[in-house]
């Protein structure tokens, strides 16, 4: 619906909005967390005005709550999103979500010649720059930074 100059997008009655989103992280959201397979409603919006990132995305997803393995997947890639919890059109929860000090399971090493590439060794990475976003492999040593994030599974 348009209302003057904005378009208004529905409330989801149960659900998480992801909100403060960097404009060019949006698809690297949805890909990670697999909403581009989901079969639950999923509303997005890129290029938003935010007075904290100038220019941010969003999106809504209905009767979809997420697990602290997937809230770290999101704070790699958008390290100053917000999950809003909302349950009967009601936000029950703000969450800011943080880098964790350790990263295990979630992210590929860059490294091609790591144990972890070549053996069933689950990553494990130590975050040496949250504000940056750089990891140190536990068995390599080698840095892997945002740019060069691969998530396993993907």
């Amino acid at each position: 619906m348009v209302h003057g100059k904005e378009l208004k997008v529905s409330a989801i009655e149960n659900g998480t909005v992801i909100d403060h989103i960097p404009t060019d992280s949006l698809f690297k959201v949805i890909k990670i967390l697999s909403l581009d397979k989901t079969t639950k409603q999923v509303t997005f919006g890129a290029n938003l005005d935010s007075k904290k990132l100038g220019r941010k995305a969003i999106i809504k997803i209905s009767e979809v709550f997420f697990e602290d393995n997937e809230i770290n997947k999101i704070s790699l890639v958008a390290p100053h999103a917000r999950l809003n919890v909302i349950k009967n059109y009601q936000v029950v929860e703000k969450r800011d979500v943080t880098i964790p000090d350790t990263i295990v399971g979630i992210v590929k090493c860059f490294n091609p010649k790591c144990i972890t590439n070549n053996e069933m060794v689950t990553t494990r990475f130590n975050v040496i720059n949250k504000k940056e976003v750089a990891l140190r492999c536990h068995y390599c040593e080698k840095i892997t930074t945002q740019d060069e994030l691969m998530f396993v599974n993907s």
